[in-house]
Order: structure tokens, then sequence, then C-alpha cells
């Protein structure tokens, strides 16, 4: 198509937009991806559990995907922030933070969250370094070591029990009155796992690597490593303008084809799945890309 109009447009282009746009380019449609260039894990040093990119940066592997994807000359890059999305006349409009507008017969949300971490000081700098969210991904890589997870309540039961399985010198900082209830805490005490429930007032770290938690009574816990969940928000603050409807989790809610309640309109990778891996953003673009592609022959044909 001509100008600024397209078959399909993707906010985001990390791995769940990069491989939706590399499935629709090899089905020869023209697309548009507008990204920004903000990643959630930037800071992130090495990225695993993806087969054949295993401890390589996010930024090799995106660069690699970048220039894959570039191949396919179909598939256009626009280096700009999303701002507004309305749907006209049976496609989608996305205007830019820049004032640009961009026509699509179809839309992928692929724009990932945003983390909203606590104000503890030195929690941001550790954050995908040495406080990690996901042991899937960077468990392996502190295996055995003096670990700690921040947390309260029937979540961080549950992840203590996960974190277990790769670590039994294992510490649960409540920060603060502890929330478990006895069954809860008698069963950690039986695994070993200590609950300690001093505030915290701080992260000692080199470079983003802790060392100790310091708390605010003026004692300090030496860690090797923490895993910690935080609340997010999804990064593109838009999708109220069509309508799409978001699952109690706060992800976008699709079916198992990755299609949202706003008919054209697909989400994934970050934004829609609690599984935050490369793997699956790069499986779940590739699934939104293709049923994207068959919803268009459809209406063509």
């Amino acid at each position: 198509m001509e100008g600024n109009h397209f078959d399909i447009i993707i906010i985001g282009g990390s791995y769940a937009g990069l491989s939706a746009a590399m499935a629709l380019g090899r089905s020869l449609r023209n697309v548009l991806i507008i990204d920004n260039g903000k990643p959630c894990n930037e800071q992130t040093p090495h990225s695993h559990n993806f087969l054949t990119q295993d401890g390589k940066t996010p930024k090799e592997i995106s660069e690699i995907a970048k220039a894959q994807v570039r191949n396919y000359h179909s598939v256009e890059f626009y280096d700009d922030t999303a701002v507004k999305v309305m749907n006209i006349q049976d496609s989608f409009e996305v205007t830019t933070k820049s004032g640009q507008a961009f026509r699509g017969k179809k839309l992928i949300v692929a724009a990932g969250i945003f983390d909203m971490k606590p104000g503890i000081p030195g929690f941001s700098e550790c954050w995908g370094i040495s406080v990690l969210h996901c042991p899937y991904c960077h468990g392996y890589e502190v295996k055995y070591e003096k670990t700690g997870i921040i947390g309260n309540g029937d979540f961080a039961f549950e992840f203590s029990k996960m974190i277990s399985h790769w670590t039994k010198d294992l510490t649960l900082f409540t920060n603060g009155k502890s929330d478990l209830d006895e069954g809860q805490r008698r069963k950690l005490q039986e695994n070993n796992i200590q609950v300690n429930e001093n505030e915290i007032e701080s992260l000692e770290h080199i470079n983003g690597k802790v060392e100790a938690i310091v708390f605010k009574n003026g004692s300090r816990s030496q860690v090797k490593a923490i895993y910690s969940k935080v609340p997010f928000v999804q990064n593109l603050n838009i999708l109220e303008d069509l309508g799409i409807e978001l699952a109690e989790s706060g992800h976008i809610k699709t079916d198992a084809f990755y299609k949202t309640n706003i008919y054209g309109v697909y989400a994934c990778g970050d934004s829609s799945s609690m599984m935050r891996s490369v793997a699956n953003a790069v499986g779940s673009g590739n699934t939104a890309g293709a049923m994207v592609n068959k919803e268009l022959i459809e209406e063509e044909f």
C-alpha cells in the first residue's frame, strides 16, 4: 500500500512485535512497526532459556531479529511512541508522539508492560540484574546461592515454594508485618525457609549486583540474589481508546489465537501473557502474525 496506509500496524518492536512482523512479511503483507526503542529488559545482562540464543544479551538478540525482519521489504519501521488510536471506517488510525498518523486494516499490540518498581533505593538499579522476576529466565545462574524473596501473603508463600527448588539458602523478606497464615509459616519453617519481617531501607549493590538488604532498624542481611514481583501497567496507555478489555491480572485479554475483544486487534508478548520470557514472546508473536494474515485472507477471498 502507498503512503501511510498498511495492512497491519504493530505497536511495539521487541521480540513479540518482531516475530509477528516476520510472519507477516513472509505472508506478503505491508507492515509498519512503531517502536520507541525502550524494551523492559534493557539492563538485563544476559537472556536465557531460548534455544539457539541462550546467554546472549537482549540487545544482541534484538539486533539479529531486526536485521532478519528488514530482509522482508514490505515491513517498515518507525521510531516513535503511539499516543492515540482510533477505529475509522474498518481500519485503525495510530497517531504518534511526533504527530504522524498511520492507517492499518489490522492492529497488533506488542508494546509490553511497565514495571512499577518500589521506591527502595537500589531496587531499580538491580532490577533485571540481581533482582529477578523469573527463575526460568535467571534461576540457573544463581542456583544454590544465598537468595531472598521480597513479598508477602499468599503470593510470597507460593513464590517461596517455587524458588526453593533452585536454592535451599532462602529467606522471605516481607518488608513489614507478615500476612502469612499459621499453616504457611509452618510449611516454610519445615522447609528451612526463614521469614524476616524487618522493614527494608535499601539494597546495597555494586553496579546492580546486590550484596545486602539494609533494614530501617540498622541491621542487614547478605544476599547474592533477590526475587520479587512488582505491579505493572500496560506500556500502551491508549487501549481504552478502542475499548480493549483487560483481564484481572492487568494483561490484555485474548483468546488462544491472541485475538482481543475488538475485531481486528490482536495482542501478544508481555502485553497479554504472564509468561515473561523471550521464547514466549517470540512464539505468541509468530502465532498472532499468522492469525492476522488468515483473518485478512478470509476477508479478501
